[in-house]
Parts: C-alpha cells; sequence; structure tokens
C-alpha cells in the first residue's frame, strides 16, 4: 500500500521505544537550532506529532519524520512525545523525509509584519520585556528587533499597508531614519506619499537616505581602474587563470535561475566569473594553467578575484538557508545586509555587548 493511501494511528509514546532512522538523509542537526527548539519544547511540548513507523514485533517505532523533534525533546527533559504511526513502504520512506523537508505546503513561515505584532502581543502579557525575551529564550536586544514592525509611527505604517513602502524592513529602517534625521525622514516620508498608487520608490533612494544618515552601511567602491592604480604605485595583482572555459550560457555547470528547483529561485543569482575564480577549486584547477598557455603561445586571459575587486567577498548563500534566516529574525528574505546587521547584533547581544 502506498503510502499516501496508509491510514495513521494518534499515541503519545514514550521516546525510549523510538529509534532513529540510519538513512536519514540529515546526518548532521544544527546544534544552536536543536537548542532552540529544545527551548520551544520545553515551554509549549511538542506541538506536531512525529511520523514514526513499527520497527519491530517488540513494540519499538522508527522515526520517518521528525528526528530533529525527537533529539531536541531529549534535550528538554521529555519523556513522551505525539507521534502518528503511519506503515511507510521501504522504497518510499526517503521521498517522504525529502518531500517534508522541502517545505512545499508543509509549513510557510509568517510575514515580518504578521510576526512582529504576534511576538508583540505575547509580549504584552509580561511586566517587564526582559521576562518577555526570557520566555523566547531570546535578548532584550532582539524581543525590540523583532517587535519594530509592529510599533511604526502612524504614517510609516498607513504607507506600507498601502505597498508604497515595499517591506517591514525598509518601514523600521525608515523609522531608524527618523531617529537620527527626522528632517531626512520626512523629506523621504513625503516623495513616497506622492507616489501614484501602485508605484514604490525607488530602492536607490531609500539605501542612499539611510546610509548618509548612518542607518546603513556603505558599500565599498568598486576597484579603481588599473590605470590608477599602477599611477598611485600599486602593483598589479595577478590570479591564476582557469584551466577550463567557463560554460556558456544554459550548458551542464551554470547556475542559472532556470535551473534551480521553483522553491529556491527567489534569490538565485547567476554565477560569475570572477566569484568562480576566486573559488578554491578555481585556484587549484588554474595551478596548471600557466603552462598551458606558455606551450600554446596564447596570452592568459586576466580575472580578477573577488578580494582583489575591492567589492568584498562574493557571499555563495544557499537562497533557501537565507529565507530561513530571515524567517526566524523576523526580516524580508530579500535584504542581505539587513540579515547580516542583525546576525552581527545577535551575536553582540548573546555575548553582552549590545
Amino acid at each position: 500500500m502506498a503510502f499516501k493511501d496508509a491510514a495513521a494511528e494518534y499515541r503519545l509514546l514514550d521516546l525510549s521505544l523510538l529509534d532513529p532512522d540510519p538513512e536519514h538523509p540529515r546526518r548532521q542537526p544544527d546544534e544552536a537550532a536543536l537548542k532552540g527548539l529544545a527551548h520551544a519544547i520545553g515551554k509549549k511540548g511538542v506541538l506536531q506529532p512525529l511520523l514514526v513507523q513499527p520497527a519491530d514485533a517488540a513494540g519499538r517505532y522508527r522515526v520517518i519524520v521528525g528526528e530533529r523533534r525527537r533529539q531536541a525533546a531529549l534535550l528538554a527533559g521529555e519523556t513522551q512525545v505525539p507521534v502518528l504511526i503511519r506503515a511507510c513502504p521501504v522504497d518510499e520512506v526517503l521521498e517522504v523525509q525529502v518531500f517534508e523537508n522541502l517545505g512545499l505546503g508543509v509549513r510557510a513561515a509568517l510575514e515580518p509584519l504578521d510576526m512582529a505584532n504576534a511576538i508583540q502581543r505575547i509580549a504584552d502579557r509580561f511586566e517587564t520585556p526582559n521576562a518577555a525575551a526570557e520566555q523566547f529564550g531570546r535578548s532584550p536586544t532582539w524581543l525590540n528587533q523583532a517587535t519594530a514592525a509592529a510599533n511604526l509611527s502612524p504614517k510609516v505604517s498607513a504607507l506600507l499597508e498601502s505597498g508604497k513602502i515595499g517591506s517591514a524592513t525598509t518601514a523600521v529602517q525608515i523609522e531608524k531614519l527618523a531617529q537620527k534625521d527626522e528632517a531626512s525622514a520626512e523629506s523621504l516620508l513625503e516623495k513616497i506619499e506622492q507616489l501614484a498608487e501602485g508605484e514604490k520608490l525607488p530602492r536607490e533612494l531609500v539605501e542612499e537616505a539611510l546610509t548618509e544618515a548612518g542607518v546603513k552601511r556603505r558599500k565599498k567602491d568598486k576597484k579603481k581602474p588599473a590605470a590608477e592604480d599602477e599611477a598611485a604605485g600599486a602593483a598589479p595583482v595577478a590570479v591564476a587563470p582557469l584551466a577550463q572555459p567557463l560554460p556558456a550560457a544554459g550548458e551542464p555547470g551554470t547556475a542559472l535561475t532556470g535551473d534551480l528547483p521553483p522553491w529556491e529561485t527567489g534569490g538565485a543569482v547567476a554565477a560569475s566569473p570572477a566569484s568562480v575564480a576566486a573559488s578554491p577549486a578555481s585556484a587549484q584547477a588554474g595551478s596548471a594553467a600557466p603552462a598551458q598557455f606558455a606551450a600554446t603561445g596564447a596570452p592568459a586571459p586576466a580575472h580578477t578575484s573577488a578580494r582583489d575587486s575591492g567589492a568584498g567577498p562574493q557571499l555563495a548563500v544557499h537562497p533557501d538557508k537565507m529565507r530561513q534566516v530571515a524567517a526566524l529574525l523576523g526580516l524580508d528574505d530579500g535584504d542581505e545586509a539587513t540579515i547580516l546587521d542583525r546576525l552581527i547584533d545577535e551575536f553582540l547581544a548573546l555575548k553582552g555587548h549590545a
């Protein structure tokens, strides 16, 4: 019988009766995330039942889906967890585990503004911000940031709801701008108010205003032309050429949006020659390249590494991971700079430097 047609039985089972699946694709759960889950389970218990199936005739069960919940429940000191007992054919177990982790329709994180409002409503039940933050197992700094979008000024809130401010993250940054430079914030809001229905202020203008006031870090300028560097006495940096030419668009090996699954295309960016040249694999491959070009007499192609470009390292973060981090921080997944800023704030708060 196929898994989708198998009957399910709900029970509360002792954790001691559950065995992990040795063939589960997740080999090394993130320990920090596991501790966070254990904190949540310690507060509210296991909210979603584990999916298990009989392992033997002695009454033991093997976990199909929910191994992280099993481990976190053990960390939290739980003795029983809710489970759904459901038979699963051997050739379907891996597919069920993969599909559950793809997140296609399984669970969607709240939108940043909805999450901020929900956290604020919970925080309002406590006498102090410290007590509220402790309930979430986080720092007061995290609570302030997580609820910032729930405490917008009426004008900013109205523009966010109208769609003229494109995201909750931008709205929070405009509020920070008002605290540092009220005149600049008012000027920016006036421009936004004058926009036609359905139109948004160009992101560059918002970024510039935030940068000028110090709300956001200024991006490093691109590297000056080589002629200017030579005039200044700087020696050009030679980077090993690629041993193999880059594949053309559409050929195997290219990281194009069209090659990615539909749930990953939101933040996908095509790989650039510079980023490939800067990778460790490319550097190793390039070690044999000079002899190749010397033998043919052809000039070696010039590639510039991310470090030499002056533009900073080219981040190669999986878009799905970036969305998960953004959801945990209550941010919009498209703003990587803001996500990085928040992660730094979280780390400093954790170390007592906030």
